[in-house]
């Protein structure tokens, strides 16, 4: 199986990649099957028909799906390239605590496929921007990164998978911050996950960003195996034509060195295992 679990499209305000681009793409590299996971971030950013002033950072609009349109659009893509591959239907969530009933309404919409639980920013200031960490020394932004990724997985469950796990090292530019002190947050994390039958994903974008090490790092991926943790995605997360399907042999290497026999995709937020 070649898929890919983590792709954005145009549908995110940090892309231009056009949705059915993506499907052609996919099956000139012989994929069996891809989920879109577009961005919703509540907090920090807005709905296009939310009625408010939508608000711009480095000049992007900082807006939602257009959940009507994406949703559409996929149906017709699943359709016209059912005999070609696999089209599943998925969303980033990147949460915060404050947001969560914003999200709940957003997931009794729609009939997801998938959803991948991100938190991008908290107190609704982005990490990508700095702001989250200006002011906050490297304890303190790190601590409360986790703090809320584990408030948010102990208040909700629609959700399939744990995205970038340890996302704050791709924007702490004061380097890498200890992993002991922060474990016995990962750990909690992860024991939350694991006893709500949830996974996490393996997110090969470590390669583009120049990451020493996987996202999230051999070690979490090891203890959440260690840990009795079964369901695992991979995902590029492209937001363009060079990132897709990228460096999946190697996060299936990985995996397989830690213990991991199979990997999942996702039918109606159900998961379906593969060999590796």
């Amino acid at each position: 199986m070649f898929v890919d679990y983590h792709v954005h499209t145009s549908y995110s305000d940090d892309s231009d990649y056009p949705m059915e681009d993506v499907v052609k793409d996919a099956i000139r590299l012989g994929m069996d099957e891809i989920c879109f996971t577009d961005h919703v971030d509540y907090g920090a950013k807005v709905d296009w028909d939310s009625g408010v002033e939508i608000p711009y950072c480095n000049g992007l609009a900082m807006v939602n799906v257009d959940y009507p349109s994406y949703v559409e659009e996929i149906g017709k893509l699943q359709e016209q390239y059912r005999d070609q591959i696999a089209i599943r239907m998925g969303m980033e969530f990147g949460m915060q605590v404050h947001t969560i009933p914003q999200f709940e309404a957003l997931y009794q919409r729609y009939p997801f496929d998938f959803i991948i639980l991100s938190v991008h920013q908290v107190e609704d200031k982005g990490f990508w921007s700095q702001e989250f960490q200006q002011g906050r020394s490297q304890k303190e932004y790190n601590e409360r990164y986790y703090e809320e990724l584990l408030q948010l997985v102990k208040s909700y469950q629609h959700y399939s998978v744990l995205g970038h796990l340890d996302l704050i090292i791709r924007y702490d530019k004061m380097g890498m911050y200890p992993f002991s002190k922060v474990r016995h947050y990962v750990e909690e994390i992860l024991a939350e996950a694991i006893k709500n039958g949830k996974g996490i994903e393996v997110n090969t974008s470590s390669h583009r960003y120049g990451l020493k090490d996987a996202t999230p790092s051999a070690e979490i991926l090891k203890m959440y195996h260690d840990m009795g943790g079964q369901i695992v995605t991979i995902g590029s997360d492209s937001h363009a034509p060079a990132h897709l399907g990228t460096y999946m042999e190697e996060a299936k290497e990985l995996l397989s060195s830690i213990g991991f026999r199979q990997f999942c995709t996702y039918e109606k937020m159900r998961p379906i295992f593969h060999e590796l």
